[in-house]
């Protein structure tokens, strides 16, 4: 009697779980085996910073259904028919055998089992930057589970004061929430000039200014140049400009690298990011292999070009379209990536989807345009909550390219709403008569998202001249003076002012005041308000009158990243 068909899954993290499920369900009768290095299976890693900051307290919750059954090896055998094998590490590829050799970390036991299909889900390796002093007592990453059981510890003990989170990317800026919650004075080192960099920099900057406020210090433009430590323990980092900073805990969080040996050492065929090279199909350069997750290379569906896109719900996605087609033939695809993301910072949230304004031209987008637009979530008798929004669109086909999302408000059903113009193709024409559900608990009656679309609409079609905050700044910077105007009412401006040398003339006083303009009406004139809505009113009013040279502040008051006069 011959054997019944095998697919073997190498990784039980996310991507291997979910491609072993898949597998079972369409191929019955298949062997599906899951060969796991750790002691846990299918964990939510992504929750690792808020078990670490508290936010629950059952260790149990990051490898639960959502039904709070734990994903142990009994559950995949009883509920999946998947035999699931942790603590047991492949150690070798044979493909022309179609074997894997593997060992069980607790045993010691070796052995070898033959595959029909194989599918790598080795995951990846956090980056560790070689530094001096990197192996004293209390350097840690937050990849795994072992990770995250010691900074909880570290939390719930609370004898740690002060931390330094190295990389101010997503795991980067979760971890500084988490530790501060539990009375850590935090500081974030990043080397790049911002935080976030799928943000572009007046964005990520917004997001700066959040999280000073909570209070967390950051320092950006510097790296860490040596660990500092006392008798094998960490007492403080060193950073390239000299800075020492005290601290008895840092957490590097700079990136992570796909965990590839094992396809490499197979000859699979890697890609020229770094990650194993799949086709649609998520197969390999061979056939029986298959590879899904953070171990390999992906598509951007806008820029067309090979990236690594180590994010958990791509994974879980990928896993799907391989397992179906490893338990059949290669019936269906996985179309690549947008690289759509969200970060929770506090109370405040960034995400991003597409190309960022920097990331188009660097890849060669040349006729692009961009829009910043800022306006409340929903109505504010129901509590709405400032969201602010750029757009990067083609400016000959209005065709969106990326957005970016920045508030307390509801990002997150921003975004949503931004990754499916994208995957879409859609224009900004498009957009902007969308039939989206309004009732004043849930948004505007023009939504965030319509009412972003338009503003790009009037930028495309000439009838508002935007200018970005960076603009205005490097144009004050230059020693040029614009004439600035700020249209919100008195009360507004003595409760905040961005003192660079703006005058108040309300915009409900515009008609009656037209004689304190510039007489010169070629002359260069700025006008802003909270959100810059007002202020394109007064634009009109003002080239109605005769002026020529009127330009709005994109985003106005609430989207202005540098310092205020108060």
């Amino acid at each position: 009697m011959s054997r019944k068909k095998r697919i073997i899954v190498i990784g039980g993290s996310a991507a291997g779980p979910k491609s072993a499920a898949k597998a079972k369900r369409i191929d019955y009768n298949a062997e599906v085996i899951i060969l796991q290095k750790d002691p846990d299976l299918s964990m939510a890693s992504c929750g690792y910073p808020y078990y670490v900051g508290g936010y629950f307290n059952d260790r149990n919750m990051l490898i639960v259904t959502t039904t709070g059954t734990v994903r142990d090896p009994q559950y995949f055998l009883n509920s999946k028919g998947v035999d699931a094998r942790t603590s047991t590490e492949v150690t070798a590829i044979d493909r022309k055998k179609k074997r894997v050799s593997y060992e069980n970390l607790i045993t010691g036991e070796t052995g070898e089992l033959e595959y029909d299909k194989l599918i790598i889900a080795t995951g990846a390796t956090p980056k560790m930057p070689p530094i001096p002093g990197a192996g004293l007592d209390g350097i840690t990453t937050l990849q795994s589970m072992k990770d995250a059981d010691y900074l909880r510890k570290i939390c719930d003990e609370k004898k740690i004061k002060a931390a330094v989170v190295i990389g101010g990317g997503l795991i980067g800026i979760e971890t500084c929430e988490a530790l501060q919650r539990a009375g850590i004075e935090i500081t974030v080192v990043e080397l790049l000039p911002q935080l976030l960099t799928f943000l572009d920099w007046e964005m990520a900057k917004l997001v700066e200014n959040h999280v000073k406020s909570q209070p967390a210090n950051v320092i950006t433009g510097n790296r860490i140049a040596e660990f500092l430590g006392t008798n094998g323990r960490l007492t403080g980092v060193k950073l390239q400009d000299g800075t020492e900073l005290p601290c008895e805990l840092a957490v590097v969080a700079i990136g992570v690298d796909p965990n590839t040996k094992l396809a490499e050492e197979a000859g699979l065929r890697m890609g020229e990011t770094g990650g194993i090279e799949v086709d649609k199909y998520m197969q390999t350069s061979d056939p029986d292999i298959y590879a899904v997750g953070d171990c390999i290379e992906t598509y951007n569906i806008i820029s067309g070009k090979k990236v690594l896109a180590p994010l958990g719900d791509l994974a879980n996605l990928q896993g799907r379209v391989a397992g179906e087609n490893a338990a059949t033939e290669n019936i269906i695809t996985f179309p690549g990536t947008l690289q759509t993301g969200i970060c929770k910072i506090f109370d405040y949230a960034a995400g991003s989807t597409g190309l960022s304004e920097l990331a188009a031209r660097q890849l060669g987008f040349r006729d692009i345009i961009t829009v910043i637009s800022a306006s409340p979530d929903k109505l504010g008798f129901m509590g709405g909550l400032l969201l602010v929004t750029k757009i990067v669109a083609d400016r000959k086909s209005g065709r969106i390219l990326g957005a970016q999302c920045v508030g307390p408000g509801n990002v997150g059903k921003q975004i949503a709403q931004w990754a499916m113009a994208l995957m879409a193709g859609h224009t900004v024409e498009d957009l902007i008569n969308c039939d989206l559900p309004y009732a004043p608990p849930f948004s505007l009656a023009i939504d965030h998202f319509i009412a972003a679309a338009h503003v790009m609409q009037n930028k495309i079609k000439g009838r508002m001249d935007g200018i970005s905050s960076v603009d205005v700044k490097e144009k004050l910077d230059k020693g040029e003076r614009p004439f600035i105007v700020d249209v919100r009412g008195p009360n507004e401006h003595k409760e905040i002012r961005l003192g660079i040398g703006e005058v108040l003339i309300p915009n409900t006083m515009l008609r009656e005041n037209l004689d304190k303009l510039p007489h010169d009406k070629t002359g260069e004139i700025i006008c802003y308000c909270v959100t810059s809505l007002r202020a394109y009113e007064s634009a009109l009013v003002m080239r109605a009158e005769g002026w020529k040279n009127i330009r709005v502040l994109e985003g106005g008051v609430a989207a202005w990243p540098y310092d205020r006069e108060k």
